[in-house]
């Protein structure tokens, strides 16, 4: 659709020409209504100024006006306010196109008038006027349709006689359209567009009378807004006619480009009325800016201007969307700065005997009308008739038409012409509908007689519902019809000719995902088939997001990579999604993968290593426990409590062996096991060295005269010492078992990336009490030892079992620190290193020497050796 303001009148002008002529106007009316109130019933009136002949006409019993864009131009004349003006008149080049429109009506007029079923016996009439594609021209010509051509005519009521047309055709443009509807809205008289298309024209409240035929461009910048967002375009330009059809039109895309994600660099409006150097800048800014893609919400005049201005410096080759109104008029394809371009076009249609009526024209007819003369003479560069120049050709009747390549001739893009065919049969189903009436023998019978009022038919067209040529023609509530677009794109043949070929479909009335059907392959800028790119920023690919760039569009970004425990798994995300508890993002950061499970093991290098010293601590134990049974007649074994020895032996090796259990995974029986296990033996172990050291320290006693002490601390008795000591533990462990056991858990908060499977104590005060238990015995047996020290050493080990509590007590202290820092696995670790050191420690200093003595220095193990030295030792 084309929209136009005046090129040679102010807008501010031309609202005060709309003002002065309803103020004249309603002058009359008032002194209409003053003369009636005095009896008068008829009054004579009078046309303001001279009434323009319409481009073609016929009279009939209803008679249609028409308006079309024949002409671009308006002649200004200077008003000299002593004389009548002159009539307005048309100027500048004629439009082929908007010809051909204003004949396919009187075409749709003629066959109406021939048809036998649509108003049989009516003749219909018609009114086809030049409005010059500017809004002064369009007023003029709506008054005249009201009014009628006779300069003076009688009424009894009020000077607008009765309208001459009882519907109208037109205008091209949306601007001008709304003009006329401000003048005869009020009197009732629809009006059918076949290419306005602006939006505010389905606003009932303000246009009661308007219908189109044509879709309204709401559904244009949504099918334009859909065609950017499938090919991927985010980053675009934007260009529009500074008029209600090219503002509109471009609010209501900028809308749905918003809604899909589209940004816009920048939108620019311009007039071909505008001076050059403001389309110069607008040119500027397009070669100048980074957006590839150029939408133009603009009319074909305006384009025009754009496009010789884009040719002057050539740039880059933008990729061109265009709106129905230029990119579907032939005219356009001689640019060659558009080729590829696509957009949105009227469905192409085909009219039978539409091309035959057109080409009917022989210099006799053409010499009876003066705008068919005009574009003859453009036409063939000659002159019809007489007052030739010189220099000028004369047309002799060799004129063939059928050779003509123009707009005019060309039917092979039947797209707004058909809407202005199917504007015409819509007025006359709604007259038929009430001059006609079927009788009971199928006749049709039709009144011709009947006084059809413009309100009639306005009412009639709400509710037209028909076929013609396979096109469905009905009106919605706001006189819109149902929204079908194809979609073009200029294409460059072999021959270097531009064509528009159709290749896809977009149906308004489908599901959002399925309206957009492109079914053939489309010409790109460069002659290319690779669709090109225009974005502000890159894509950011999974595993990053996007971050806007400050102060610029949504589409300008930053791709910043996902934080630690987040991913994106789709290109352009906005937000990274955190990964579930036990799942942790892979390297790329794109999707979310199970961690792994972390626990020492008897396969990895350290628990091979604590495996062997535990095994290998056992097997000493065992070996030591042999070699002292095979000499447990000899002095230095009988002399340190063999009974005890093979006991902490014993404990040891289960000292050693307990630690097995704190490797591999956790079960909830191992977890029991090893802790209890833990306590119990080395309590046991404890309890044993606590008995040797008593045993020491009576022994000794024992020694001074008159004490009788050792029978108070007999082999019984230290049974039942280290049972008792054990007892205490195995309780300690029992509560701790019943009330709060250890159990197996998940740890995922130490590590991040990874799960480790450890122990929880359950019972804190349990597990703590176990360790403080084994402490206080150790730190009880340290302090006996200590005080039993000096001794004779050939009867006690005092010194050993001292030297080996200091280090049991080292370890475990230092183990405390170390055991709550020690993250995942190393916490088990540590406690199996401090059960096997305190373990080593012990077996060391209280067995080897005695081992080394019995295997290595068998002339020291026996009692004579042992008491000399003790008789030594006590007369020191």
């Amino acid at each position: 659709m084309r929209l136009s303001p005046a090129p040679a009148l102010d807008p501010s002008l031309a609202g005060s020409l709309v003002l002065l002529h309803l103020a004249v106007f309603a002058a009359g009316l008032a002194l209409l209504s003053s003369a009636s109130a005095s009896g008068l019933e008829s009054v004579r009136c009078r046309l303001q100024g001279t009434p323009r002949p319409p481009a073609f006409s016929q009279d009939g019993d209803f008679v249609i006006g028409g308006v079309f864009s024949i002409h671009n131009y308006m002649h200004t004349v200077e008003h000299s306010y002593t004389s009548l003006p002159e009539p307005l008149q048309c100027t500048g080049s004629l439009d082929s196109r908007e010809l051909r429109f204003s004949r396919a009506m009187v075409f749709a007029v003629e066959e109406i008038n021939n048809s036998s079923d649509l108003l049989p016996g009516v003749t219909l009439g018609y009114q086809v006027h030049d409005s010059c594609t500017t809004v002064p021209m369009a007023m003029n010509v709506a008054f005249q349709l009201a009014n009628g051509l006779d300069p003076m005519f009688d009424t009894g009521e009020q000077c607008s006689g009765s309208p001459t047309v009882t519907a109208i055709v037109g205008e091209s443009g949306s601007t001008p359209t709304i003009s006329m509807l401000r003048i005869i809205g009020p009197f009732g008289i629809p009006q059918v567009s076949h290419f306005s298309t602006c939006a505010c024209l389905s606003d009932k409240k303000q246009y009661p009378t308007f219908f189109r035929t044509i879709p309204s461009d709401q559904f244009q910048a949504a099918a334009l807004a859909h065609l950017i967002r499938h090919f991927g375009w985010t980053w675009i330009g934007a260009v529009r006619s500074d008029s209600d059809y090219g503002n509109y039109g471009m609010a209501a895309f900028l809308q749905a480009a918003q809604e899909e994600g589209i940004c816009v660099e920048y939108s620019e409006a311009f007039s071909r009325t505008n001076p050059l150097s403001r389309v110069q800048r607008l040119a500027d800014v397009i070669r100048s800016s980074t957006a590839r893609v150029v939408v133009a919400f603009v009319s074909s005049w305006d384009m025009k201007i754009l496009l010789r201005e884009m040719e002057r410096l050539p740039s880059q080759p933008r990729q061109w969307i265009g709106s129905e109104s230029w990119v579907t008029d032939p005219d356009m394809l001689r640019f060659d700065l558009c080729a590829g371009a696509i957009g949105i076009g009227i469905q192409r249609s085909v009219i039978p005997g539409l091309r035959d009526f057109l080409l009917d024209l022989s210099p006799q007819k053409v010499s009876k009308s003066p705008t068919l003369t005009e574009f003859w003479e453009g036409a063939f560069g000659c002159r019809l008739g007489t007052g030739v120049g010189v220099e000028e050709k004369v047309c002799d009747g060799s004129e063939d038409i059928q050779q003509l390549q123009t707009p005019y001739t060309d039917t092979s893009q039947l797209r707004v012409t058909n809407m202005v065919y199917k504007a015409v049969y819509a007025i006359a189903h709604a007259i038929h509908s009430i001059v006609c009436e079927e009788r009971e023998n199928s006749t049709v019978n039709c009144d011709k007689n009947l006084n059809v009022k413009p309100t009639q038919v306005l009412e009639r067209l709400r509710r037209v519902n028909f076929s013609r040529n396979g096109y469905q023609v009905n009106f919605d509530a706001n006189g819109d019809p149902v929204a079908t677009y194809e979609l073009v794109n200029w294409q460059r043949r072999e021959s270097g000719k531009m064509e528009l070929v159709t290749v896809g479909l977009y149906d308004g009335s489908l599901p959002p995902d399925q309206r957009l059907d492109i079914d053939r392959e489309i010409t790109w800028v460069k002659n290319s088939t690779q669709v090109p790119v225009s974005v502000c920023s890159e894509s950011c690919p999974p595993g990053t997001r996007k971050a806007v760039q400050k102060g610029k569009p949504v589409c300008c970004y930053d791709c910043i990579q996902c934080a630690e425990g987040e991913i994106s798994n789709n290109t352009d995300s906005s937000d990274c999604l955190i990964c579930p508890e036990e799942y942790w993002p892979n390297a790329e950061r794109d999707r979310c993968v199970l961690k792994p499970v972390e626990f020492l093991s008897f396969h990895e290098v350290l628990g091979i290593i604590l495996t062997a010293c535990s095994v290998g601590g056992a097997c000493l134990a065992i070996a030591t426990a042999t070699v002292f049974y095979r000499h447990r007649t000899s002095a230095i074994v009988r002399a340190n409590n063999s009974e005890l020895s093979f006991l902490l032996l014993f404990s040891l090796a289960l000292c050693f062996l307990c630690s097995l259990t704190f490797i591999g995974q956790p079960s909830e029986w191992s977890c029991m096991l090893r802790h209890t296990a833990f306590g119990i033996t080395f309590v046991l172990c404890i309890s044993c060295v606590l008995g040797k050291t008593i045993v020491v320290l009576m022994a000794f006693r024992a020694t001074l005269p008159a004490s009788n002490v050792m029978k108070w601390f007999g082999p019984p008795q230290q049974r039942l010492t280290v049972v008792s000591f054990t007892f205490v533990q195995a309780m300690i462990c029992t509560l701790w078992l019943v009330l709060s056991p250890p159990f197996p858990i998940k740890n995922l908060t130490t590590y991040k990336e990874k799960i480790i499977l450890e122990c929880d104590v359950g019972s804190a005060i349990g597990f703590w009490a176990v360790l403080g238990y084994i402490g206080l015995l150790s730190l009880l047996c340290f302090v006996l030892a200590f005080l039993a020290r000096k001794l004779p050493d050939n009867f006690n080990e005092a010194k050993f079992i001292t030297f080996s509590m200091l280090i049991f007590c080292a370890v475990w202290i230092t183990f405390i620190p170390a055991y709550v820092s020690s993250p995942g696995k190393l916490t088990v670790a540590v406690e199996i290193f401090a059960i096997i050191t305190s373990s080593f420690g012990l077996f060391f200093l209280l067995f080897v020497p005695k081992c080394f003595i019995i295997l290595f220095r068998p002339e020291k193990n026996t009692k004579k050796h042992l008491m000399e030295k003790t008789s030594n030792d006590i007369r020191y």
